[in-house]
C-alpha cells in the first residue's frame, strides 16, 4: 500500500490529474497488451517534462519502492507490468516533438511521441522514421527504444537501435544523464547503444534524437495467395536467395485471414486460403517494376494460386490491411491472446510452421499465425480464455514446446517484443551462466538497487552469488 505521504509529494510534483491511486483508475494499468499477465500497481505517475520525471523518480526511490516505466502499454511480453506493488512511471503526457531538423535528418522528441505521428510530421519534409511496428498507430517511441522494436520494414531498414542517434535518461536514483546526441557518434564507450533495447531496467528516456530516411520515390506492393503456408514460407527463402531485397515481406495463415475477413477490417483476402504473403519493393523507380515481377513469378513457381499487384496507393492500403489489422481482429477467435515473437532462420520456416502446427494440435489450442517472414521473425498468436485453468495450463506447456523448437531451429526467443516477464525463464535456452552474470552485472551499474523494472528480462534464479572475501 502506497503511502499517502508519497502521494501528495507525486501531486505536488506532477499535478493532481499527474498520480493515479484509484483502484478503478489503476485498473487500466495492470496488465500490457500481453493480457495472460496482471497486476495492480501501487500508483501512477504521468510527468510532463524531465524535471517531473526526475523528481518523481527520486522521491521514489527515497521511499525505497520499485518503479516501472511504461509507455502506451501497446508491449506483448508483460513488461510494462508492475510486479509486487511497484508504482508506474509513464510518459504519455511527454507528447511534444522538440525539432526537427531537416537538413542533417533528424528529430529530437519525448518518448510520449506516437511513432506514427512522428513520420506525419517529417513527411512536411519529405522525410519519415523508418521503424514502424504494426502498433505504430498508438505506439509511443519511448516504449519503441525500451524494447528496440521492429517492424514490418526492418528487413530493409532495420530496428529501432539503427536511428536512435541520442538520450536524455532519468536513472533509477533520480540522476539525468545525456548520451549520444547531435547526429553524431561520441566518443568512448556506445550508451546508447547499451540503452536501446533495455527494457526499461536502466532507467527512463525522457529525450529522444532519432535519425529520418528521405520518402522513398516509388513503392510496389504484392498480395501472394497460398493454399499452403509451408509454400508461403519457400517463396520467401526463394525471392532472399534470388538476390532481392524487398522493404518487407508478411505472412498472414488460414485462421488469421478468417478472422480479419470476418471483422471490420476485412480486407477481401479469399476466406479459403491458408497463407497470403503480402511483399513490398520501394525506392527508385528504376528497377522496381522488374523486382516485383521477378517475385512474382517466384511465388507462383512455389505454390501460389494468385499473385495481386496494387495500381495505386489506395490498393497498396487494402493488400496491407489484412496484415495491419490482424492483431485487432483476434479478439474475434479467443478473449485473450498470447503472442510469441521467436526468430529463425528464413530457411527453417516452412519446417517450424510444421511444428508450430503439430504443438497447437496436441494441446487442442488455436494458434494463429501473422509474422515478419522476411527476416524470420515468427508470431505464434495462441488464443485462449485465461478463465479457464486447464486451458491456461496447455498454453504454457505449448508456448515453452514452441519456443524450445525455434531455438533448436537455429533461432533466439524474441526478434522485437522484448523478454519482459514472458519470456525471461527462457533466457536460460540461449545463454550461459556466464552470459548471465555479465548481463546482471551491467544491470546494476545502472540500477544497483534493483529498483527500475525489476523482476524483468533476466531469470531471478541466475543471480549470480557474490564471492566470498578472503579474511
Amino acid at each position: 500500500m502506497i503511502q499517502q505521504s508519497l502521494v501528495r509529494e507525486l501531486r505536488a510534483i506532477c499535478g493532481s490529474y499527474g498520480v493515479l491511486d484509484d483502484p478503478d483508475a489503476l485498473l487500466v494499468y495492470e496488465s500490457d497488451a500481453l493480457t495472460a499477465y496482471r497486476h495492480r500497481p501501487a500508483a501512477v505517475v504521468l510527468p510532463r517534462t524531465t524535471r517531473e520525471t526526475r523528481e518523481s523518480v527520486a522521491a521514489i526511490a527515497r521511499h525505497g519502492l520499485p518503479i516501472v516505466p511504461r509507455g502506451a502499454g501497446t508491449g506483448l511480453s508483460g513488461g510494462a507490468v508492475a510486479l509486487n506493488d511497484a508504482i508506474v512511471v509513464g510518459t504519455a503526457r511527454m507528447n511534444r516533438i522538440l525539432g526537427i531538423d531537416a537538413p542533417n535528418r533528424r528529430a529530437v522528441l519525448q518518448p510520449g511521441v506516437i511513432n506514427a505521428e512522428l513520420s506525419v510530421a517529417a513527411r512536411r519534409h519529405g522525410l519519415y522514421y523508418a521503424p514502424d511496428p504494426s502498433s505504430q498507430t498508438t505506439c509511443t517511441i519511448g516504449g519503441n527504444v525500451a524494447e528496440n522494436s521492429g517492424g514490418p520494414h526492418c528487413l530493409k531498414y532495420g530496428v529501432t537501435s539503427r536511428y536512435v542517434t541520442g538520450l536524455e535518461v532519468v536513472l533509477p536514483d533520480g540522476e539525468v544523464i545525456r548520451i549520444g546526441g547531435q547526429g553524431r557518434d561520441a566518443p568512448g564507450y556506445d550508451l546508447v547503444g547499451l540503452f536501446v533495447g533495455s527494457e526499461g531496467c536502466f532507467g527512463i528516456a525522457t529525450e529522444i534524437e532519432v535519425s529520418l530516411l528521405p520518402v522513398p520515390e516509388s513503392v510496389r506492393t504484392l498480395l501472394a495467395i497460398f493454399d499452403r503456408i509451408e509454400d508461403a514460407g519457400r517463396a520467401v527463402s526463394e525471392i532472399m536467395s534470388a538476390g532481392m531485397l524487398p522493404a518487407a515481406m508478411e505472412i498472414i495463415d488460414g485462421a488469421t485471414i478468417r478472422a480479419v475477413e470476418d471483422s471490420v477490417f476485412a480486407a477481401g483476402y479469399p476466406t479459403d486460403a491458408e497463407a497470403a504473403l503480402v511483399i513490398e519493393f520501394d525506392g527508385l523507380e528504376a528497377g522496381l517494376k522488374g523486382d516485383a515481377e521477378r517475385a512474382r513469378r517466384r511465388c507462383l513457381a512455389t505454390g501460389a494460386r494468385e499473385v495481386r499487384t496494387a495500381q495505386d496507393e489506395a490498393e497498396r492500403a487494402a493488400l496491407w490491411k489484412g496484415r495491419k489489422k490482424a492483431f485487432g481482429a483476434m479478439g474475434r477467435i479467443a478473449p485473450d491472446l498470447l503472442v510469441q515473437d521467436a526468430t529463425v532462420p528464413r530457411t527453417a520456416l516452412p519446417s517450424v510452421l510444421r511444428g508450430i502446427s503439430r504443438i497447437s494440435a496436441r494441446h487442442d489450442l488455436v494458434v494463429a499465425n501473422v509474422f515478419h517472414a522476411g527476416d524470420g521473425n515468427l508470431h505464434p498468436n495462441i488464443l485462449f480464455d485465461r478463465r479457464d485453468a486447464e486451458e491456461l495450463e496447455r498454453v504454457e506447456r505449448a508456448s515453452k514446446e514452441i519456443m524450445r523448437l525455434c531455438v533448436d531451429a537455429g533461432g533466439t526467443i524474441t526478434g522485437e517484443h522484448g523478454v519482459g516477464l514472458d519470456k525471461k525463464h527462457h533466457m536460460t535456452l540461449i545463454y550461459g551462466p556466464d552470459e548471465l552474470n555479465a548481463m546482471w552485472g551491467i544491470r546494476r551499474v545502472f540500477d544497483p538497487g534493483e529498483t527500475m523494472n525489476p523482476g524483468k528480462v533476466l531469470p531471478d534464479e541466475t543471480q549470480p552469488v557474490a564471492a566470498a572475501v578472503p579474511a
